[in-house]
């Protein structure tokens, strides 16, 4: 684990942490190790509280919420944000025909496609690839269609998926570029894009976290892997990559810390957040 030569002057004072949860909060097999957990009750021992955002949809983050004691959270990238108890707080959705031009653009491709819609994942696919991983990531099972036609009124991310990941990354830019204002389209992973609504992303969730817990937007400290977290870098006060992030990604970040596999987040927690605690000296 090593510092990150800054672009800025990394806050002093940190009350509130937020975290993405894929690649970050959890490990590779996607569960809460204990030192994470006991990091987030330290966190909230010394007067820290703890927000997360991630690219699932709300439903998929249920498993993590009463562990970590969390009080609000948000999905889709920051466009949905929620309570523990699913009441939404607010929810944008993609417009319509930016999500037919984006499933044309993964059909063509020949990218896996899932549509998000309500508390559902709709799949018309069922032996798609990375089915059985997103199944094990978010813990509940996906509804087969034929069409996604008549779900695209009210949809909070749409995912093209594929093992392909420079045909990923080379995609992302050509759907933002079709898309321009009227959608957001960022990698989740190297394997995932999403699609998600416009003018909403992570940091538009740590303003709202941060409205919600009263900490000025310069005591809010966020931690992530992936290019959908670097809104939150720039909305905060200290932004902290993980060890396992790109360089890319690294270099966006004020602080470095180590792998998701090597309990990166706790160590965070104890390097760069804890020291910055409110009544710490």
């Amino acid at each position: 684990m090593t510092d990150q030569t800054p672009h800025r002057t990394p806050s002093e004072r940190i009350s509130l942490l937020v975290s993405d949860v894929d690649g970050t909060l959890v490990d590779p097999n996607k569960a809460l190790t204990p030192a994470t957990l006991d990091a987030a009750r330290r966190m909230r021992e010394a007067g820290v509280e703890l927000a997360i955002v991630s690219s699932r949809p709300p439903r998929g983050m249920a498993m993590l919420l009463e562990p970590l004691g969390v009080e609000i959270f948000g999905g889709f990238n920051g466009s949905a944000i929620l309570k523990p108890d699913f009441t939404v707080i607010e929810q944008d959705f993609v417009p319509e025909q930016a999500a037919r031009t984006s499933i044309e653009a993964f059909r063509k491709a020949g990218l896996e496609i899932w549509v998000f819609s309500g508390v559902e994942w709709y799949i018309t696919d069922p032996n798609g690839p990375y089915v059985p991983k997103e199944r094990h990531t978010v813990q509940f099972e996906p509804t087969l269609v034929d069409d996604f036609g008549p779900l695209l009124g009210k949809v909070g991310k749409i995912v093209g998926a594929s093992r392909d990941y420079d045909l990923v990354a080379r995609l992302e830019g050509e759907l933002q570029g079709a898309l321009g204002p009227s959608a957001s389209a960022h990698r989740s992973q190297h394997y995932y894009l999403d699609v998600t609504p416009p003018d909403v992303d992570k940091g538009h969730a740590v303003r709202r976290f941060a409205e919600h817990f009263g900490v000025p937007l310069n005591e809010v400290a966020a931690i992530g892997d992936m290019v959908n977290d670097v809104p939150m870098f720039r909305t905060g006060g200290l932004a902290i990559a993980m060890g396992n992030a790109s360089d890319e990604i690294k270099a966006l970040a004020d602080v470095v810390t180590a792998r998701n596999d090597e309990d990166g987040f706790a160590a965070a927690v104890d390097r760069f957040v804890l020291p910055r605690a409110p009544g710490r000296k």
